[in-house]
């Protein structure tokens, strides 16, 4: 009876790690505007983001390890590009330098973050993309990826910017786990107010002779 009850005990234990493991946690991020299903309650650390023309951008990671399962939600906030990018270009006139040398960059800057975001997950060493298409999330324009890494795992990715704000969603699974649907379809951005959004047409950000950053939303229909 004893030697029963001991495997009993060992067994409810593991049953109820593996109850705990698949909690999730609905969680919203009030600074980044965002909301997200994690598996448990994420990790905040603030970054530093070198963006393609060289700038550095402050940005948070959050995220969350799940046995051999990691999810990250990372943002980066372009608020001072237009700035940043004026003020070096003023300075390398200053400097005696002329034509492109003293380019004004920001707007290349801002329009292809997301492609450089993207761009960064070909550039993983032993990582294969496997899928890499145009993609939205509540009509919030962006890129999504997977890729199978060397170790066999799976990284499932998506990159929007909405605002200022650019975000990169992780994950990465397992060799034959599932993909992780409940972590990638619950992403949700909100304005300032903290109201949720969704927009009519595709927000997306594009030249004309009035472009602007951040892009004036189109209607929204909450």
């Amino acid at each position: 009876m004893r030697r029963i009850s001991l495997i009993t005990a060992a067994l409810i234990l593991v049953m109820s790690g593996r109850l705990l493991a698949q909690e999730w946690t609905d969680f919203t991020s009030k600074t980044d505007f965002f909301h997200v299903n994690f598996p448990g309650e994420p990790k905040v650390k603030d970054i530093t983001y070198a963006t393609e023309y060289g700038m550095t951008l402050p940005g948070r990671v959050y995220s969350v390890e799940n046995g051999p399962s990691r999810y990250s939600v990372t943002v980066v906030d372009y608020a001072d590009a237009q700035k940043i990018h004026t003020a070096r270009a003023d300075e390398c006139k200053k400097n005696g330098g002329e034509g492109d040398a003293c380019q004004n960059d920001w707007r290349g800057e801002v329009q292809g973050s997301i492609v450089y975001a993207s761009w960064q997950f070909f550039q993983r060493p032993g990582a294969k993309v496997t899928h890499y298409a145009w993609y939205v999330s509540d009509l919030i324009e962006g890129h999504r990826l997977q890729l199978t890494n060397a170790d066999g795992s799976h990284t499932f990715a998506a990159v929007h910017r909405h605002g200022t704000r650019l975000y990169i969603l992780e994950a990465t699974v397992p060799r034959n786990a599932p993909a992780p649907g409940l972590f990638q379809q619950s992403l949700q951005f909100f304005d300032e107010s903290g109201k949720q959004v969704r927009y009519r047409s595709y927000y997306t950000t594009g030249y004309s002779d009035e472009w602007k950053f951040p892009a004036p939303p189109p209607p929204r229909t909450r």
